[in-house]
C-alpha cells in the first residue's frame, strides 16, 4: 500500500539497521527487561530480604503503567510532539527516563525508593515503547515486512535479555546499585540521540499512507473496538506469556530447593533465550515462503509441551541442559504471534494495538508469576510440578483461539500483496 522509493535492497538494509539499533537500546534500558528486572529482584531478595511472594507483588505493582500501556499507545497515535511524530517521543521521554535512573542512583536503597523509582521509570519509558512499537508496526504494514521485522525484533531484543540473564547475577554480587542505575541512564539517553536520526527508508512518506491515517478521538475508539483482528492477537500473546513457574518460582526452586547459586538462574534464562535466536533466523527465512496461517498453527503445536522438561529438573545441571530445547520449541510461535500482532493493527492505531499487546504480554507475565508463586508455595513437594502442568494446559487452549482470526490476516506470506487486506483498510477508513 505504499509507493515509497526505498523498497529496494538498500532500503531494507537501512530499515533493519535503524530498527536494530533502536530495539537494542530500548530493551537494554527497559525497566521490564531482564537486565533491570532480574537485577532489582536480587536487590529485593539479597539486600532487602524479600520473599518470593514479596518479589512477585513488587513486580505486579510496579508494572501498573504496563497494564495501562494502551493509553500511552493511544496518546502516540493522537499526539504529534514537535511535529516529529515518533521521533518527538524519543527526544522527550528517553531523557526523562534517564533522569529517573539518575535519581535512583543517588537515592539510598530501600523498598520505598526502589518502588517509586521503578514506577516512575515504567511510566516514562512507556511513551518511548509506544513510539517505537507503533512505528515498527506501521512500517511493517506499509512495506509488507511484518514477518521479517518480527524476526529482527525478536532477535535483537534477545540480546539485552541475554546480557541481563548472564550478567545480572554478576552485577548483583559485584556492582553497587548506584552504578547499575547510572549505566541504565546512559542507555536510555542513547535513545534520545536516536531521535535525531531520520533514515529515508523508514520515514519517507510513512505518515502519508492510508495505513497511517486515523480519525478523531471518538472515531478512533469506535474503529479500535470494531476491528475484529485485535482480540485474538491480544488474547493469544496473553496466553503465550502466561507461564506460572518460569520466573520467580523457578528462581527460588533453583536457589532454595536445589541449592544452586544466583548465577545459575541467570544462566538458565540466558541459554533459554539464546536457543530462540536460531529459530528466529529460521522464521525470517520461512515467513517469505509460508503463509502466516501455517506458521502460527505449527508454532503453537510445537510449543504446547515446551515447559514439560522443567518437571524433570532435579539439579542445576539438569536445568541448564533443559534450557536449550525449551527455548527452541517456543521460537516459531513467538515470532509468528508478533507477526500477527503487527498485521492486526487498525489504520492509524498501530501504537494503541501494539501497546495493548504489550499490556497483555506483561500483565500475563506478572499475574502468571504471582499465581505461579502461590502454586509453588502451596505444596513444598509438588508445587513446581503443578506450575508446569498449568503452563501446558494454557498453551493447548491457544489452538481454538486461532479460529477467531480473520482469514485475510493469515492468508499471505511476508512480502506478498494482500488485496483483501488492503480492501478492508480502505473500507474501514471510509466508514470512520
Amino acid at each position: 500500500m505504499t509507493d515509497s522509493p526505498e523498497r529496494g535492497a538498500s532500503g531494507v538494509g537501512q530499515t533493519y539497521g535503524y530498527f536494530g539499533a533502536l530495539t537494542l537500546l530500548v530493551y537494554l534500558s527497559s525497566p521490564s527487561g531482564y537486565l533491570v528486572d532480574i537485577t532489582t529482584s536480587y536487590m529485593l531478595k539479597n539486600n532487602l530480604h524479600a520473599t518470593a511472594t514479596d518479589v512477585s507483588v513488587f513486580r505486579v505493582l510496579t508494572a501498573i503503567p504496563l497494564f495501562l500501556a494502551f493509553l500511552f499507545g493511544f496518546a502516540r497515535d493522537l499526539w504529534n510532539p514537535f511535529g516529529l511524530r515518533d521521533r518527538g517521543y524519543f527526544l522527550i521521554f528517553a531523557p526523562l527516563t534517564a533522569a529517573v535512573f539518575v535519581w535512583m542512583a543517588l537515592s539510598h536503597l530501600s523498598y520505598q525508593s526502589l518502588f517509586i523509582g521503578m514506577l516512575l521509570v515504567m511510566a516514562a519509558s512507556r511513551f518511548v515503547a509506544a513510539a517505537y512499537q507503533g512505528l515498527l508496526a506501521l512500517v511493517s504494514q506499509e512495506r509488507l515486512m511484518s514477518g521479517r521485522l518480527s524476526a529482527l525484533w525478536q532477535i535483537v531484543s534477545s540480546l539485552p535479555v541475554l546480557a541481563g540473564a548472564f550478567a545480572s547475577g554478576w552485577i548483583s554480587e559485584h556492582l553497587r546499585t548506584s552504578q547499575t542505575f547510572v549505566l541504565l541512564a546512559v542507555l536510555a539517553g542513547g535513545i534520545g540521540l536516536l531521535g535525531f536520526w531520520k533514515p529515508r527508508a523508514v520515514f519517507t512518506h510513512t505518515y502519508d499512507q492510508p495505513l497511517a491515517r486515523g480519525a478523531d478521538i471518538v472515531g478512533d475508539i469506535k474503529r479500535l473496538f470494531r476491528h475484529k483482528a485485535i482480540y485474538p492477537a491480544v488474547l493469544l500473546i496473553f496466553m503465550f506469556q502466561f507461564a506460572p513457574g518460569a520466573n520467580t518460582p523457578l528462581q527460588y526452586y533453583l536457589t532454595n530447593h536445589l541449592h544452586a547459586s544466583d548465577e545459575i538462574y541467570g544462566d538458565f534464562q540466558g541459554i533459554f533465550v539464546a536457543s530462540f535466536i536460531p529459530v528466529f533466523f529460521l522464521y525470517g527465512w520461512l515467513c517469505k515462503r509460508v503463509s502466516l496461517r501455517k506458521l502460527l498453527f505449527w508454532g503453537i503445536i510445537i510449543t504446547i509441551p515446551q515447559m514439560v522438561p522443567l518437571a524433570l529438573i532435579h539439579s542445576a545441571t539438569d536445568a541448564l541442559w533443559a534450557a536449550a530445547p525449551i527455548g527452541a520449541m517456543g521460537g516459531i510461535a513467538a515470532a509468528s504471534l508478533f507477526d500477527l500482532a503487527m498485521r492486526s493493527c487498525p489504520p492509524g492505531l498501530q501504537g494503541t494495538l501494539m501497546m495493548m499487546v504489550e499490556s497483555g504480554n506483561l500483565l500475563s507475565t506478572r499475574v502468571g508469576d504471582l499465581l505461579g508463586s502461590k502454586i509453588y508455595t502451596s505444596s513444598p513437594e509438588h508445587g513446581f510440578l503443578y506450575c508446569v502442568i498449568a503452563i501446558t494446559v494454557v498453551y493447548a487452549l491457544m489452538l481454538p483461539v486461532l479460529l477467531l482470526i480473520p482469514k485475510e490476516i493469515l492468508a499471505t506470506a511476508d512480502g506478498q500483496a494482500n488485496p483483501a487486506g488492503d480492501a478492508k483498510v480502505l473500507e474501514e477508513l471510509a466508514a470512520s
